[in-house]
């Protein structure tokens, strides 16, 4: 009994360095009753209590909430766009639904882009910043688990982003501007049962535009100790990519850019909706999804954690 108890000791103690420990450790000994069970490790509802209790998400969320109040006062102070806005802008006080889309529109390329980088560069490398994700490894987590739950929390935690941002703009829009009909830049206008598709196609598509976002800051999060560095690099790729998508003398290879479509659910406000751009860029985003993703697996899988 004592040499087993050495030998499970033995093993917590290299499970944060070393691969496949957690695997041995669930087959020590078939004789003697179960104590060890992957799944109830590093449980979801731990992990969001945990998430949502930090500062950095309540700052996050509280954000967002103010800036389309913010921008609705700008709007009443200012007395609305002037004449040189852009269409989009000119609107905005045209009703909930236009100030929803300005809204979204202000704050894709940015805003949105620092939230999801958060949440998903932060999950692991705040860990290791905290000298605990060594303990969690010796608990033992085993290294897909772990991953698995930071990613699927942080996920949660940027989809309600971005659900939250449009759908409160558009209640805060409303109160201020009054809740007619969605006025199209292009011409026409939409009735409720139409803006709300439309609305729903936006926050689909920049949800998953910004999947790109998750899983470069995800997997910077699984190389370095620092969640600044993971977090900077994502939001870094963004603007580099924007500026390089301006140099019209590449041409067509700008469409590989990650950044290239994220405009492109402009094209709800046509009629009917044109979905190519958005599918072209739905298709660019879970590929470089998929490749970010793997990489972080297979190098998490084999790093030596000793932070």
């Amino acid at each position: 009994m004592s040499e087993g108890r050495a030998s499970d000791r033995e093993l917590s103690r290299v499970a944060a360095t070393r691969r496949g420990v957690h695997d041995r450790l669930a087959t020590l000994d078939p004789d003697r009753p179960v104590t060890y069970r992957a799944g109830r490790t590093l449980r979801l509802r731990v992990e969001f209590a945990r998430q949502l209790r930090r500062r950095r998400t309540q700052v996050a969320y509280g954000l967002l909430l103010v800036l389309p109040l913010i921008i609705a006062i700008a709007f009443q102070v200012g007395g609305g766009a002037g004449s040189g806005a852009s269409q989009l802008v000119s609107l905005a006080t045209s009703g909930g639904f236009n100030f929803a889309l300005f809204t979204e529109f202000a704050s894709v390329g940015f805003l949105l882009v620092v939230v999801v980088a958060l949440f998903c560069g932060d999950t692991v490398a705040s860990e290791a910043s905290w000298a605990s994700l060594r303990y969690l490894l010796a608990q033992p987590v085993p290294r897909a688990r772990l991953l698995r739950q930071k990613l699927v929390v942080a996920a949660s935690l940027s989809l309600a982003a971005n659900v939250l941002l449009p759908v409160w703009a558009f209640v805060v829009g409303g109160l201020f501007f009054g809740w007619g009909p969605t006025q199209s830049p292009i011409g026409g206008t939409f009735g409720t049962a139409a803006s709300l598709e439309r609305m729903l196609v936006v926050i689909v598509f920049v949800s998953l535009q910004l999947v790109i976002v998750a899983a470069l800051a995800f997997l910077l999060s699984t190389l370095v100790d620092n969640p600044l560095g993971a977090v900077g690099g994502a939001v870094m790729l963004v603007v580099v990519s924007n500026i390089i998508d301006q140099i019209t003398a590449l041409k067509g290879v700008r469409n590989f850019l990650p950044t290239h479509y994220q405009y492109a659910w402009i094209d709800t406000l046509s009629t009917p909706i044109r979905y190519d751009d958005m599918l072209r860029g739905t298709g660019s985003a879970l590929v470089y999804a998929a490749v970010f993703l793997g990489v972080a697996w297979l190098r998490f899988d084999r790093k030596d954690v000793t932070s």
